[in-house]
């Protein structure tokens, strides 16, 4: 049976460190109730656009690392379209953050 991806071995190296390292967090996400996490993104949010200099730097940067992490989990099984997006997403979230913390939005 082929993937998608066409990932039929296990993972090596790095990808394989993080994969382990990774899941107890993933299933401790998991098992919280999906408002928590919800609430925990917005409340990023709105720490990064209400906040002024580094403190809202740093709430748009949680997030940013937040989706870099569970985006470098999901790379092998992504299309083409959801890599580009998730990519465009990192680069306008840390832009903004580099932003608020210069003082330039």
């Amino acid at each position: 049976m082929e993937t998608r991806s066409g990932r039929d071995r296990p993972a090596g190296g790095v990808r394989a460190a993080v994969e382990r390292w990774s899941a107890a967090p993933v299933v401790f996400l998991h098992r919280l109730p999906r408002g928590v996490l919800l609430v925990a993104v917005f409340a990023l949010l709105v720490i990064g656009m209400a906040g002024t200099g580094w403190v809202a730097a740093a709430g748009l940067l949680v997030l940013a690392a937040a989706l870099a992490w569970f985006a470098f989990l999901n790379w092998p099984e992504l299309e083409a379209q959801g890599r580009v997006l998730r990519i465009a997403a990192l680069v306008v979230l840390v832009g903004f953050a580099l932003g608020r913390g210069i003082g330039r939005f």
